[in-house]
């Protein structure tokens, strides 16, 4: 799939799910707040609980970039945790090293952090770690390989250039954007995590099934 044709993808399931899910859709959305299609503008009859329900669900998915498979087992450790199923399944998703490095303000985009995570750009403590599913522990420090410093896309990071389309950091995160350096000071809690989600929502999809 071309450049052109993944964004025009995902400015049409932000669209669907009501949620920006890259600077470009956000755009987008300001200015075409509905549905895309033809019907994209009248009123949708009342949605099942069941639709409710699994649109929720893939609102969360999407903010993540995760497939169903990734989320499934995500719930069900979280499903084991003490505490509201739903709050630890997103803090425990917030734990990825690819969600950290967009937070950190490392990368524009969840699509444009998993990159760099493949790519073999970023380093945990050290060590380079290409799995954008890697949990970050408290206390770890996630950092750009030293030889990638000097490329544009970091360059442009440590200037501080995504900090208009991004979030606030986060308070369990500690950045230093000019070095390219963020630690994760603790676990997150379910308010501080900037993703739109009723997970209650998704609780009870998985419940259900």
């Amino acid at each position: 799939m071309s450049t052109t044709s993944r964004t025009r993808s995902k400015v049409r399931l932000s669209r669907a799910l009501g949620i920006p899910l890259t600077p470009k859709a956000q755009r987008h959305l300001e200015k075409r707040p509905y549905a895309p299609g033809q019907h994209g503008r009248t009123r949708r009859k009342t949605d099942s609980d069941f639709a409710v329900r699994l649109r929720e669900k893939q609102r969360l998915r999407a903010q993540y970039g995760i497939r169903e498979a990734q989320i499934r087992r995500v719930f069900e450790e979280a499903r084991k945790a003490p505490g509201l199923t739903g709050e630890s399944l997103v803090e425990l998703l917030e734990m990825r090293l690819d969600a950290l490095v967009l937070r950190a303000g490392f990368a524009r985009s969840t699509a444009q952090a998993r990159q760099l995570v493949v790519h073999r750009h970023i380093m945990v403590n050290g060590q380079i770690v290409d799995r954008p599913s890697f949990r970050v522990k408290p206390g770890q420090m996630i950092h750009v390989k030293p030889r990638s410093e000097e490329m544009d896309p970091f360059q442009v990071a440590a200037a501080g250039a995504h900090q208009d389309v991004l979030p606030p950091v986060p308070g369990y995160l500690d950045v230093s954007i000019e070095t390219l350096q963020a630690t994760l000071l603790r676990r997150p809690k379910r308010e501080e995590v900037p993703v739109t989600c009723e997970v209650q929502l998704v609780v009870e999809y998985y419940a259900a099934r």
